[in-house]
């Protein structure tokens, strides 16, 4: 699978557990700040640096779902084996 379609996949993941993604210019900031999941009045928020190159970008989030309850969800099996083996 092609590192964009995984991309792709991954954010349609989170969607379906209820998480946003945001693609934001952390680099404006000003502050160091890297991208991760926060909760925001109740709702999930994943904000990703958009400067990253997608191979990171895959891997941070692949980190993230990992650990959040996908059991019960179809995923495609190439995404299911990256979340299996991204702690």
């Amino acid at each position: 699978m092609k590192p964009e379609q995984l991309y792709q996949n991954l954010k349609e993941l989170a969607e379906k557990l209820g998480i946003t993604v945001s693609e934001q210019n952390l680099r404006s900031a000003g502050i160091k700040v890297k991208s991760g999941l926060c909760k925001i009045k109740g709702k999930h928020l994943f904000v990703m640096d958009k400067k990253l190159p997608v191979h990171k970008k895959n891997k941070i989030l692949a980190s993230c779902l990992s650990k959040m309850p996908h059991e019960d969800i179809y995923v495609v099996p190439a995404v299911r084996e990256i979340l299996t083996h991204n702690p």
